[in-house]
């Protein structure tokens, strides 16, 4: 049965002192690709608007992931408030932009964790963890005190820094991040933010070299990288370039879920590029391109 290498960071002092020191960093917050430079323990709020507490949507088990992630009992989903991108076309800006949740504290985090894993759920997935890492490493740190003994899958949007990644090698199991666009001015026009792609690039390198591959057991997923991809309108995400990067810089071998369900939402419709859903030729074109490149585990 697989271990978890969190648990072994546990043991040896590591994962508590990758905590203290991920908390002491709140201090002058620069965490994320955004170098916002505030004291978010003292309350002062930077671009995700989190202070040192994060701030909880819902913690549930989760059957609308990818089949290597729910198996029989689905993943153990926390949903976070908040978020590093402002993407116009946003499904859930609710959440990520207006911040709808519940703040809780690394304990009650914790136990989010430990009652998803008594429900059987096959892992700990994180999604949009990016603005709160040092929150999750300390609740990791409390719940594997506790008994976590579950894969932790870190869900994000690919803006992130390469610098905080590297606190989470031997901490999370399971890297899934999207892959939005392929060029960094096209991306500031949706997402909001400088050098998108530049940095989802060397981001998702840097959890290639913690992880590797996607490693499955009895179909349930317990180790590797996942990449998720959303087709956009007039390929305006630039898929091509995207499955290019991914087979001559990652592995032909990387699980790549190539996803049709954008749909117009939030601002979209103040773009007119964007006020129409993907047609199928659209579709598979972007599935023909993750082919012709290469690529073996398309889903």
């Amino acid at each position: 049965m697989y271990q978890p290498s969190y648990l072994n960071l546990l043991e040896n002092g590591e994962l508590e002192k990758r905590a203290n020191k991920l908390k002491t960093m709140l201090e002058n917050c620069v965490l994320c690709p955004h170098q916002c430079e505030v004291n978010r323990i003292k309350g002062e709020r930077g671009y995700c608007k989190t202070l040192d507490k994060t701030v909880v949507s819902g913690a549930e088990a989760h059957f609308g992931e990818e089949n290597e992630l729910v198996g029989k009992y689905g993943s153990g989903t926390i949903f976070f408030s908040h978020c590093n991108l402002k993407c116009v076309f946003c499904q859930n800006y609710e959440i990520s932009h207006c911040g709808i949740g519940e703040e809780v504290s690394a304990e009650e985090l914790a136990d989010m964790m430990l009652y998803l894993q008594k429900r059987k759920c096959h892992n700990i997935n994180l999604v949009s963890p990016g603005h709160i890492v040092a929150q999750i490493v300390e609740a990791i740190f409390i719940a594997a005190k506790n008994g976590l003994n579950i894969p932790i899958v870190y869900n994000t949007n690919g803006y992130d820094l390469t610098d905080t990644l590297r606190f989470l090698d031997g901490i999370v199991d399971i890297y899934m991040p999207d892959i939005k666009f392929s060029d960094d001015n096209t991306a500031r026009t949706y997402l909001g933010v400088k050098n998108y792609y530049s940095i989802a690039k060397n981001a998702v390198k840097e959890m290639y070299r913690q992880v590797g591959n996607l490693k499955v057991d009895n179909n349930i997923a317990y180790s590797g990288l996942m990449i998720r991809h959303l087709v956009m309108p007039e390929n305006i995400a630039g898929t091509e370039k995207i499955m290019k990067f991914i087979a001559e810089e990652i592995s032909k071998d990387t699980y790549v879920n190539i996803m049709a369900q954008y749909y117009p939402m939030h601002k979209a419709n103040e773009f007119e590029e964007l006020k129409r859903r993907i047609t199928r030729e659209e579709f598979l074109n972007a599935i023909s391109s993750a082919k012709s490149v290469g690529l073996k585990n398309i889903r």
